[in-house]
């Protein structure tokens, strides 16, 4: 069995002075982004996003508008929990790429 890794050290993960929605979601994300980032290996999670990124494009049906889903949730994710340290083009990019994953998503599923 493996081995656990230690956290590695750093800022503080939550939001400083964070009420409501975001600290709740903050505390709730502490787990599993925990886990993504140290206990699995690191390739895992890239790769089986791209797997699923890839077979969205490549099915021209509602399986492809299924396969962007788990990527535009976990694109959705980060961006939430990044949002309050980013910069203007920082906040521009992931609206851009959540659009088109959305827009790809719709489109599988036949809406567009």
């Amino acid at each position: 069995m493996a081995t656990r890794k230690p956290l590695p050290s750093g800022e503080q993960f939550f939001t400083p002075g964070a009420t409501g929605l975001r600290r709740t979601v903050e505390q709730r994300s502490a787990v599993p982004i925990t886990f993504l980032f140290t206990q699995v290996p690191r390739w895992v999670t890239p790769a089986v996003l791209v797997i699923l990124l890839l077979a969205g494009f490549a099915l021209d049906s509602w399986l492809g508008g299924l396969a962007v889903l788990p990527v535009v949730a976990f694109v959705g994710w980060l961006a939430y929990l990044s949002w309050p340290s980013l910069g203007a083009g920082g906040k521009l990019l992931r609206v851009a790429m959540l659009t088109f994953l959305l827009l790809v998503a719709i489109d599988r599923f036949g809406a567009l």
